[in-house]
């Protein structure tokens, strides 16, 4: 079944084509309104053809502040393949500088396989599965901490049955040259981007490049040459557009694994954060995690938290003010490669 969403790219043309997404939807001051989501195709001779996709979430800007760039970097005329560039994928969120789009509080990377005939969300994640997906043969969701984490920069595939699509994701992964990365087991009916990229029969790559709502220096040169790499690994691009210093080989890959409730704390009341360990930070069971504040209760000292497991610490909350159920601070458990 068809999205119902307007799509101006013909894929099998060749050159530079510029345009939006449109997805109707009808507001209270715009009967016939459209959230239009810019996207740019790039497409010379034969290779292999790549997604890169940020804005998953609306308040994750590393990639979108790249991707952005990129699309008026990249010259059509010195790649070999075909780029697909989705800087802004959950335009509304964007926009409104939130993890969800403020039209129907979806969570975009919630929300697959999706449904052709429900709210935009649903209905975007529905054309990403099942029409835009496909005809690439590797995607790049570029992800971070948003408004409120800090996170460990680093890069993250899925594990799947195809052996020789899971050989070929461990290898771009390690291409992308960053120090970290997971490998996560979330099954085929995760309703990620990574799920729906398995599901589409593509490499499937993401990971985490920043956080906080904000962009720093080293961030963005993280970003910039993640995406430079799996460009020239893919042999898209003959030398870096993005980044600005050169790049050496990437040095050794640390793989990790978060699977267990017990690798983070989660606030059971409200109260306010204060972290005690760094991110990066190799930590043992017991250790000093930081402490809890109670600014309604000043005559009470504050709570001490410690590591149930030990690991790196992989992110943080950065919003001191915290409630019920929020992760205040996490650690990953490093695994053999």
């Amino acid at each position: 079944m068809h999205s119902g969403l307007v799509n101006p790219i013909d894929f099998s043309r060749k050159g530079r084509q510029a345009g939006y997404l449109a997805i109707p939807y009808s507001i209270d001051r715009s009967p016939y309104y459209q959230i239009r989501i810019p996207i740019l195709r790039l497409k010379n001779g034969e290779g292999p053809s790549l997604l890169l996709m940020a804005g998953n979430h609306g308040d994750e800007y590393e990639g979108e502040l790249q991707l952005g760039r990129l699309m008026r970097l990249l010259d059509v005329a010195e790649i070999h393949g075909a780029v697909t560039i989705l800087p802004m994928a959950n335009l509304p969120a964007v926009m409104a500088a939130k993890r969800c789009s403020p039209f129907d509080g979806g969570n975009l990377n919630r929300a697959f396989p999706g449904d052709p005939a429900g709210a935009p969300t649903a209905r975007l994640a529905h054309f990403l599965e099942h029409e835009l997906f496909p005809r690439h043969d590797v995607m790049l969701d570029l992800h971070s901490g948003g408004t409120s984490m800090a996170h460990l920069p680093c890069t993250l595939i899925e594990r799947q049955a195809d052996a020789a699509r899971f050989e070929r994701s461990v290898a771009l992964m390690r291409a992308m040259g960053a120090s970290h990365a997971f490998i996560a087991d979330n099954g085929p009916a995760a309703p990620t981007s990574m799920g729906a990229a398995a599901r589409a029969g593509i490499v499937g790559l993401s990971g985490e490049f920043g956080g906080g709502g904000t962009v720093t220096p080293a961030a963005m040169a993280f970003t910039a040459a993640a995406i430079d790499r799996l460009l020239l690994a893919l042999g898209i691009i003959g030398r870096p557009v993005l980044s600005r210093t050169p790049l050496g080989e990437p040095g050794p890959l640390q793989l990790l694994s978060l699977s267990r409730h017990r690798q983070g704390i989660y606030a059971d009341r409200r109260g306010w954060f204060e972290p005690a360990a760094a991110l990066g930070a190799m930590v043992s069971a017991g250790d000093l995690a930081g402490w809890y504040h109670d600014l309604e209760r000043l005559e009470q000292p504050e709570e001490e938290l410690h590591f149930a497991e030990g690991g790196i610490v992989i992110s943080h909350r950065l919003h001191c003010d915290s409630q019920a159920g929020d992760c205040l601070i996490q650690v990953a458990e490093p695994i053999a490669a």
